[in-house]
């Protein structure tokens, strides 16, 4: 996930120190039931797709656009999924960050799947039965994305 413009001048006056962030998770499916992946430029592992929504954007916007930002995939918003505090996360650079997960199951609505930044190796539809290694987090979101239960949160 490359960091946005406004997250570098934050940084320039808070340094390294842990930043509480917004983030949001696409689980994207297509008409034959298959999710949307991308195996990630930065540690190349397959993820779902997600980013950090812009100062104003609201969430489900931001999910519609880092999907077809990472892949050339359209698609549209059904509903929430998921709402979940993260484990802070420290990157090679030092820089610590939070993040305030929303998830959003989608619908492919059109486009066919490419590479389409500079954050992603490869970018592929694959069957639920079918799916690369990938971490536990983005299998939950995944499970959670198919169920037709209520949006799911940690009753902490």
């Amino acid at each position: 996930m490359a960091t946005p413009d406004f997250i570098r001048t934050v940084r320039a006056d808070a340094g390294h120190q842990l930043l509480w962030l917004p983030g949001v998770t696409a689980i994207v499916f297509d008409d034959a039931g298959r999710v949307l992946l991308g195996r990630r430029a930065d540690n190349g592992k397959w993820s779902v797709i997600g980013g950090i929504p812009e100062p104003g954007e609201q969430p489900a916007a931001c999910a519609v656009r880092e999907v077809f930002e990472e892949t050339a995939v359209r698609c549209v918003a059904e509903r929430v999924v998921l709402v979940e505090a993260l484990e802070p996360v420290t990157y090679p650079n030092d820089d610590v960050c939070q993040f305030m997960d929303i998830t959003f199951r989608c619908r492919a609505v059109g486009g066919e799947p490419r590479v389409n930044d500079d954050e992603s190796l490869e970018v592929a539809w694959f069957p639920l039965d079918r799916l690369p290694d990938l971490h536990e987090t983005g299998l939950f979101r995944i499970k959670q994305a198919m169920a037709e239960g209520p949006t799911w949160f940690d009753r902490g």
